[in-house]
């Protein structure tokens, strides 16, 4: 079961309507131009076209997957107190001050450019429940981190 912000969860919905209905046919449409060149054996295209055909394949059916197992978390239930699902949780890094703003999110909506830290990240493990002034350590491939929460917001 994966739970999921209601944002996240039309983002999905959205993302494979457009898979399915786009960029789909242009593949079918792509591979049918390809085998119509003639020797398939030989035929570049016609193998890139496939590729890119099984690849859009599994996108789709990750994000099918994902969506059948989906739970829409709501907002008005979660506690700004302790660190949790959908918390903006604000922190310093303590060993050079440097601060940070991640939200923790599911695994299917995290996207560390836009400041999504899945939650099953070892960083979000460690600030699980924790409030804030709090401090953790936590084991980074770079490794060990102690990080203050400063803010916990929904």
């Amino acid at each position: 079961m994966e739970y999921i912000s209601r944002e996240g969860y039309e983002k999905l919905v959205e993302e494979l309507k457009y898979m399915e209905n786009v960029e789909l046919p242009r593949v079918r449409e792509a591979i049918a131009e390809a085998r119509d060149k003639g020797d398939l054996s030989e035929n570049y295209e016609y193998r890139a076209a496939k590729r890119e055909q099984a690849r859009l394949l599994g996108r789709i059916r990750y994000k099918q997957r994902v969506l059948e197992y989906a739970r829409v978390v709501d907002k008005t239930r979660l506690h700004s107190d302790a660190v949790g699902l959908l918390s903006k949780v604000t922190m310093t890094n303590m060993a050079n001050g440097m601060q940070m703003t991640y939200t923790l999110t599911s695994t299917a909506e995290s996207n560390l450019r836009e400041g999504r830290l899945s939650i099953k990240s070892p960083i979000a493990k460690a600030l699980i429940g924790k409030r804030t002034g709090d401090t953790v350590q936590v084991r980074v491939p770079a490794g060990t981190v102690t990080l203050r929460v400063d803010s916990i917001e929904i």
